[in-house]
């Protein structure tokens, strides 16, 4: 029997997986945290306008909480195929084998999307008034950057995740988009 394949789901991932799965579980990802340092110019921003969306960036205190996926090994290949035509489209994401803690107390090792930062869409740590401004206005592929930063915040909170700069940005973003247009 192959053992199962996990995904960790930090951001879209969460509310959109595209995969099959056969459970999933509140995680905690060590020595990571989420963060909006990836400029997007396919789904929510383009080349001419970059969106943000968000990327696993190492920082060694941090923890990143999330959902781990677990696939059946039937749906492997098909998964791995699948998610990497999603999230390698720019090879901005890197593939990690990185263990995460469920929260029912076990250890597993899970696939993960985690920024790398010699791209060119790296874009660091930018000031959260800073990505605002740019999720309030950005619009890509997939639609317009704020509805990807409601819905990943939305998520968080019904699993029990508080991520306070997620929380801040919502409503920044919402005041955003209710200034009239010049």
């Amino acid at each position: 029997m192959t053992t199962p394949l996990w995904v960790f789901g930090y951001g879209s991932l969460i509310w959109d997986p595209g995969f099959a799965f056969s459970r999933a579980e509140v995680a905690r990802l060590p020595g990571w945290h989420r963060n909006f340092c990836m400029t997007s110019i396919h789904y929510r921003g383009t080349a001419e306008a970059p969106g943000l969306v968000l990327a696993l960036d190492r920082a060694d205190a941090a923890y990143c909480d999330g959902l781990a996926f677990e696939v059946p090994p039937d749906a492997r290949d098909a998964t791995l195929a699948t998610l990497r035509e999603r999230e390698l489209i720019s090879y901005a994401y890197r593939e990690e084998w990185l263990d995460l803690d469920l929260a029912s107390g076990a250890r597993v090792n899970a696939l993960a999307y985690v920024i790398n930062r010699d791209h060119g869409q790296y874009s660091g740590t930018l000031p959260l008034e800073t990505q605002a401004q740019i999720i309030a206005r950005s619009c890509g592929l997939r639609g317009p950057n704020c509805d990807y930063l409601y819905a990943t915040t939305d998520h968080l909170t019904k699993l029990g995740i508080t991520d306070a700069d997620l929380v801040w940005l919502s409503a920044r973003v919402r005041q955003l988009r209710q200034l009239p247009t010049n």
